[in-house]
């Protein structure tokens, strides 16, 4: 149990409170006994250390935008709650370079840089985005949207962190630190791991210039021609800033969307030229679906009923595959699968139908690809019963070398143990 007076003297010096956890103080279910909110990176390392020193296992929260995703903690005696840490700490304007404290709302950043012409090529969900999702959580779910097919994903455009381990020690790693540490690029091998090797507190991120105009070219098709279409747009001299498909569930069609950027006529020449290519028409707004996770809006919540959203990944010629992989898993078990994403390869399903239906097409998907390195099915959100009847993570290559990272960084498995693949 933890002893929530010797956590609030770890925090006296540094800055923040501590209190005891709500009904609403909860991580994918699993409710919390305390939550600590530390004002610095100071605080984090005090509440981390005595937090470990008591044996007590932490989650790192945001804000909570994405904290129902990949599997419930084993147990959660701490929430950390990283919003106190809010603060822009740098942005270097002419370098391209801001650096951000973990709490900060990534639509404030990109607010702030906007008015330097100058932007963090995310692009997270819209609904993420509007319930203020952080930085730090951000990295912790591995986030990338449709930009990345030229850009890279968040993971890309990192140059550097300030990370707390379990024990209390502040690491850094990368470009605009004070410190690097020799072994582990922390800020990579923490992108995506769901908070189970330690808590980012402060991240550098490379910026771009923004681009002033954008036009859109549209079609529509038949499952495999849209597929082999926009493979072809990837492919070619036209320089897609994104290349986008939307396969909605029972359909025998998708649409295809593709994103051009730049300045002036040429926006429009190459989009006409994507349009030509596609065999569709040239929009100046983006489609509705455009950015937005399948369903969304649409919670699980613990009981189900809002269907299961997975995260897919498939080769450039493996769409193809993937997109009729969800239609002949409709057909084979009576279920709805939503596809949507990057051309490029990944790509967001949701799938609706009973836990055993909806076990079985997850199932199907992830067998589209004959490798994990052709392709992965990972369950970002779902009800218990669903969980309870298939692996989250799916078939996963290297895992005993991850677990030999958790181990190394977070022996005692403090840090929500169990929600990242294979038990981590």
């Amino acid at each position: 149990m933890a002893d929530l007076q010797r956590l609030e003297d770890a925090l006296k010096q540094a800055g923040g409170q501590v209190t005891v956890a709500g009904p609403a103080d909860t991580v994918d279910g699993v409710p919390a006994a305390a939550v600590a909110r530390p004002t610095s990176a100071d605080g984090v390392a005090a509440v981390l250390r005595e937090a470990t020193a008591q044996g007590l296992v932490t989650v790192a929260r945001g804000a909570a935008t994405a904290l129902d995703w990949g599997a419930p903690p084993e147990r959660v005696d701490l929430i950390l709650d990283t919003t106190g840490l809010h603060r822009l700490v740098e942005h270097g304007a002419g370098d391209l370079v801001v650096v951000a404290e973990a709490g900060l709302p990534v639509a404030e950043l990109s607010e702030t840089v906007r008015a330097a012409a100058q932007e963090l090529v995310v692009d997270l969900p819209p609904e993420r985005l509007a319930a203020g999702s952080t930085v730090g959580g951000a990295l912790s779910t591995g986030a990338s949207g449709p930009r990345r097919l030229q850009r890279g994903a968040l993971r890309d455009l990192v140059l550097g962190a300030t990370v707390v381990l379990a024990d209390g020690t502040t690491a850094s790693s990368g470009g605009k630190v004070v410190k690097n540490v020799a072994g582990y690029d922390l800020a990579k091998l923490l992108t995506g791991a769901y908070g189970t090797l330690g808590v980012v507190v402060r991240a550098a991120f490379r910026l771009h210039p923004a681009r002033p105009d954008r036009a859109y070219a549209v079609a529509t098709g038949r499952l495999a021609d849209v597929a082999a279409r926009a493979r072809d747009v990837v492919a070619s001299q036209l320089a897609p800033a994104a290349v986008e498909i939307d396969r909605p569930a029972g359909s025998d069609v998708a649409e295809v969307a593709v994103l051009i950027e730049g300045t002036g006529s040429a926006v429009g020449q190459r989009a006409a030229a994507v349009a030509e290519l596609l065999g569709g028409r040239v929009q100046a707004e983006a489609p509705r679906w455009w950015a937005a996770l399948p369903g969304a809006g649409v919670s699980t919540g613990s009981t189900g009923g809002g269907g299961t959203c997975a995260k897919a990944t498939a080769t450039l010629t493996g769409v193809a595959g993937l997109l009729a992989a969800a239609r002949d898993a409709e057909q084979r078990y009576g279920v709805g699968v939503a596809l949507r994403g990057s051309a490029a390869g990944v790509l967001h399903a949701l799938v609706t139908g009973t836990p055993e239906a909806t076990a079985a097409a997850v199932g199907h998907l992830r067998g589209a690809a004959t490798h994990p390195r052709d392709g992965t099915v990972t369950v970002l959100r779902a009800s218990r019963e669903v969980r309870a009847e298939l692996d989250a993570w799916g078939p996963v290559g290297g895992l005993d070398l991850m677990r030999a990272v958790k181990r190394q960084l977070d022996p005692g498995r403090n840090l929500a143990p169990g929600r990242f693949v294979g038990g981590i």
